[in-house]
Formats: C-alpha cells, sequence, structure tokens
C-alpha cells in the first residue's frame, strides 16, 4: 500500500494573498531546562491545505463542523490539467474518474495549475460533485474566485485548496482529507492524504 501525504507543512505553507500566516510560538522547551516541550501556534483556517466550508462564501451555508464527512473521504480521482479549466474539461474529467473507478467521480483533484473557470464550475455543481481539489490556494481565478466559490459552494461542493499532488499518477485513488473540527469556522485545515489503488 503506498500511502501520499498531499499536505503542506504548515508553518512553512502558502498563504493566500492578504490572510495572516501561521505563527509558531514555543511555550515550553526541555533544551532550555523546562520539564517537557510545549508549542502554541495561530492560523488562518484558509493557510496552507484546507477546507473550505460553504460558509465561506455563503452567509447562511454549513460551516465546517457542518459538513459530513463523506465529502473528503472517500473514492477520488487525480486529473493532471494546467490552466483555465474549461466546462469540456470538466466534463472529460468526470467521465474519465468514472471510467477508472466507480465512484471517483464523487472526488476530483485538479493536479497542475489548475484554475478553475465558472463555466467548469457550473458542470462540477450539476454533476452534485462532493469535493473539488486543487494544488493554489484558491479553486477559482486568484484575483477573482467569489463566483466559482459561490457556484461550488452554493451545490454544496466542498473545496480542498494547498494540496500537492506532484507525486501522485493521474487516475482513481483513496482519499482523506478530513478537516479540524472547527465549530462555526468557515474553514480549516487538514492533513490530506491518498491511497494508491
Amino acid at each position: 500500500m503506498k500511502i501520499h501525504d498531499i499536505s503542506q507543512e504548515v508553518f512553512s505553507s502558502e498563504v493566500y494573498p492578504g490572510d495572516p500566516a501561521p505563527v509558531k510560538q514555543t511555550l515550553s522547551s526541555m533544551e532550555s531546562g523546562d520539564l517537557y516541550n510545549l508549542t502554541a501556534f495561530s492560523m488562518c483556517a484558509h493557510n496552507g491545505t484546507h477546507i473550505d466550508a460553504p460558509r465561506h462564501f455563503i452567509a447562511d451555508g454549513k460551516s465546517v463542523d457542518e459538513l459530513a464527512l463523506e465529502a473528503a473521504v472517500g473514492l477520488a480521482y487525480v486529473a493532471e490539467c494546467e490552466g483555465d479549466i474549461s466546462a469540456e474539461d470538466a466534463r472529460k474529467f468526470l467521465c474519465k474518474a468514472k471510467n477508472a473507478r466507480d465512484g471517483a467521480e464523487k472526488r476530483i483533484l485538479l493536479k497542475g495549475g489548475a484554475v478553475v473557470t465558472e463555466a467548469a464550475a457550473d458542470v462540477f455543481a450539476a454533476a452534485k460533485t462532493l469535493l473539488l481539489g486543487v494544488e493554489g490556494q484558491t479553486v477559482g481565478p486568484e484575483n477573482a474566485p467569489m463566483q466559482v466559490h459561490q457556484v461550488l459552494l452554493g451545490a454544496g461542493t466542498v473545496l480542498l485548496e494547498g494540496v500537492r499532488l506532484g507525486d501522485v499518477s493521474e487516475g482513481a485513488c483513496f482519499l482523506s482529507a478530513a478537516p479540524l473540527n472547527l465549530a462555526g469556522a468557515d474553514g480549516a485545515p487538514c492533513r490530506a492524504y491518498i491511497i494508491e489503488i
């Protein structure tokens, strides 16, 4: 069994422009003579590898603690792509995923510098995609992500942003990307990994 950690290390992780970066604080250190090591940290819920819940862009949308874990855990499909993802691309990925393994089309991971367009978001939303993941820190265009987020989150699609798929081959896999259980939060970091099948 081969497991691929597709998460960013938190303290060196990418941060969406304008968001606060993670901060690590050593509260106790055995090296300094303390009885134990103790670390505290603070971070934005959308730093590094993280889940976007509908509440991120929809005022009355579900928060992270209200999401069904089935959205973030299960069969998935890694699709290699670069640039803007068209509606045709989205349909092609969904078809390839279903043909590779029935059920994999419910969770799509876009490997490469993919930017989901509104047209592609409409296709994924209509297909009732449970989760859509990208390597970038946002699913839509960085300078205008709102519309794509509203389409996908409004349809109940959970977004997984900031994954690292460089060592993962295109095809079906098993994904685990359960977010931290943060009550009322619009997003949460996760330790995402893929198991080859």
